[in-house]
């Protein structure tokens, strides 16, 4: 495992997340932005987890299939299955003329979705190695 790889996963996917909540913030909503980028963020920290347990990503935006390949290594992945796969759909297709509306609620959930995440007490504990391999203790 590349401790630097795996760092550069999670930070690109904190700075989706980071966008996602600014763009959430600002005062003309740009709703399918905000879910593009978190499902980013949510591809970047599976992703980020499989680099971690020295598994090469497919070069995929599926979330539902990324987090697949992450339960068969912990089942607590398992636990945002749904998350996965509603988010997956904005992975890509939100960033073409569009086929459906994205809501409110897309927006909230989707946020919250990262959050979950993000929450997960496995990547969290992945996040303090990260810290304490920049700082040596």
């Amino acid at each position: 495992m590349n401790i630097k790889d795996v760092k550069e996963w999670f930070m690109i996917a904190d700075d989706d997340f980071d966008s996602a909540k600014i763009l959430n913030d600002a005062v003309k909503k740009h709703r399918e932005i905000i879910c593009y980028h978190c499902s980013q963020a949510i591809e970047k920290y599976l992703k980020g987890y499989l680099v971690y347990n020295d598994i090469v990503p497919e070069r995929t935006h599926n979330l539902y299939y990324l987090n697949t390949v992450c339960s068969e290594i912990d089942k607590v992945f398992e636990t945002i299955k749904k998350e996965c796969a509603v988010l997956t759909r904005f992975s890509s297709d939100v960033r073409y003329p569009h086929k459906y509306e994205v809501t409110d609620g897309d927006v909230k959930f989707s946020i919250e979705a990262v959050e979950k995440i993000r929450n997960i007490e496995l990547l969290k504990n992945i996040r303090e190695e990260i810290i304490k391999s920049d700082t040596g203790i």
